[in-house]
């Protein structure tokens, strides 16, 4: 009997989509399961060069937890391409500003740096309250697991 390694094909995957509430929860932990989950490690059919991952809607994202002093010491920095333009914002400043883009730069941190990390990006959706308008595809709840390294 001849065994062989299953490989995904493109056409052959079936996206889901999932909701998760990011009230009270942690931001790094919170973003590797949606990383996760957007890069299709959660599944049997995971295949490295295909995307198999799912949507993920993220609701309440001016409401994720941080721990230590990272509200005021963590930066994120930016730069214009042009001599002395480096922008550094602190996590204060940008929850003031854009909430969403905390969870969304944690997230693109953990995904490949390719094009197929651009493609499973795209599948993030983040809202700063409790609507989305993904009702449509009644997404599941995605289930975090809050129990580890504690």
């Amino acid at each position: 009997m001849e065994r062989r390694t299953y490989s995904a094909k493109s056409s052959d995957v079936r996206r889901a989509w999932f909701v998760v509430d990011a009230e009270g929860k942690t931001l790094g932990r919170l973003a590797s399961a949606v990383a996760a989950t957007l890069r299709g490690k959660n599944k049997p059919t995971y295949t490295p060069h295909v995307d198999t991952g799912d949507f993920v809607i993220v609701l309440n994202a001016d409401k994720v937890k941080v721990t230590g002093n990272k509200e005021t010491q963590k930066m994120y920095y930016s730069h214009s391409s042009y001599p002395g333009g480096l922008k550094t914002t602190s996590l204060k400043d940008m929850r003031a500003r854009h909430p969403d883009r905390i969870i969304e730069n944690a997230v693109k941190g953990m995904l490949p740096r390719t094009a197929l990390g651009k493609l499973q990006i795209r599948k993030l959706k983040i809202y700063n309250g409790a609507e989305h308008p993904h009702g449509a595809q009644n997404p599941a709840t995605l289930e975090l697991d809050d129990t580890a390294a504690r």
